[in-house]
């Protein structure tokens, strides 16, 4: 049933976005411009949106709207996305999970039927342990795992989260096998790794953040393409010889068919409205990594994450064959 509401929504936000568009290329911004968010209002995707559009606001001197369209775990916003006129007026906020439901037959497009316009962040996740655990890196926490193949549990923010699928990748990698715990959302994960349930946590640095400082847990590797900016004394995966990267991630798209000389425009406005310096100390206050990607990189980018994603998830028994 839950299937089925998914489908349901998809279809109205098909009718709503069977809109045609007037605008030329040559006006915009010629009216105020709305910007949908997949995710309900307050939390961080929503918030980093909101700053994002204050910023564009200033520099196109138009209105920006930004518009809540949650549901079906992020299928109803992204569809709204996809569906919307193509006259640059209508930009979105796309997120992992527009990589993650396809797999499991939860929405029936993908990235491909999106323009990509920019990678704004990517959270990436830390093998996080005990502070008092004897292990210092990665290689004695696989070492560890090969030697007590049945004690290792690594803890995660949900079934089929981006966290669980981090927690299969790193294990992969490191060549061994775990169990793996779900919890709802990290900190509750967080919460039982402090309390010594769990032998480790597949969660973003954000996430460990106050429990590494507060010295509780260390975090063991980032899977980050660079070492975080909170913690720049832990190396990534790469540097411990894993040649493994992943997070979660936030980037601006629009419906396909708006026009190029549009779309240049609108990456051109997007771009000076990311390097605004208010935009900049928010993301850095709430602890966000920032990754910007243009619109070539990004598409390469989504394209990798699409493919990981999907193999990863066969691999646990997440993604129909």
């Amino acid at each position: 049933m839950k299937r089925r509401s998914v489908l349901v929504g998809l279809g109205a936000a098909a009718l709503i976005g069977a809109v045609p568009f007037s605008a030329s290329a040559a006006e915009w911004p010629a009216k105020p411009i709305t910007m949908i968010c997949p995710w309900s209002a307050g939390g961080g995707t929503d918030l980093l949106l909101r700053k994002l559009a204050a910023s564009l606001a200033k520099e196109t001197k138009q209105t920006v709207v930004v518009s809540n369209n949650t549901g079906g775990g992020g299928a109803i916003g992204h569809a709204a996305i996809m569906r919307a006129p193509a006259d640059g007026y209508t930009i979105g906020m796309i997120t992992f999970e527009l990589n993650s439901l396809p797999p499991q037959g939860l929405i029936p497009f993908t990235w491909k039927d999106f323009d990509p316009i920019m990678r704004i962040n990517v959270d990436a996740p830390a093998l996080t342990v005990k502070a008092d655990s004897p292990m210092k890196n990665l290689k004695d926490f696989a070492d560890y795992a090969k030697a007590h193949p049945d004690d290792v549990t690594i803890g995660n923010s949900g079934p089929g989260s981006v966290w669980h699928i981090a927690a299969a990748m790193m294990a992969d990698e490191l060549g061994i096998k775990a169990k793996y715990v779900p919890f709802d959302g990290a900190a509750p994960a967080v919460t039982a790794l402090v309390g010594g349930h769990l032998t480790a946590v597949s969660v973003s640095v954000a996430e460990v953040r106050s429990q590494v400082a507060g010295g509780n847990l260390k975090m063991l590797g980032v899977m980050g393409e660079t070492r975080s900016d909170l913690f720049p004394d832990v190396p990534t995966f790469s540097e411990q010889g894993v040649k493994a990267t992943f997070g979660t991630w936030r980037g601006i798209a629009l419906p396909k068919g708006v026009p190029a000389e549009t779309r240049a425009k609108i990456a051109k406005a997007l771009k000076a409205a990311y390097d605004d310096p208010e935009f900049q100390e928010f993301a850095k206050n709430a602890g966000l990594a920032l990754a910007y990607q243009n619109d070539k990189d990004f598409t390469a980018f989504l394209d990798k994450n699409a493919n990981d994603v999907h193999r990863v998830m066969l691999s646990l028994g997440l993604a129909k064959k």
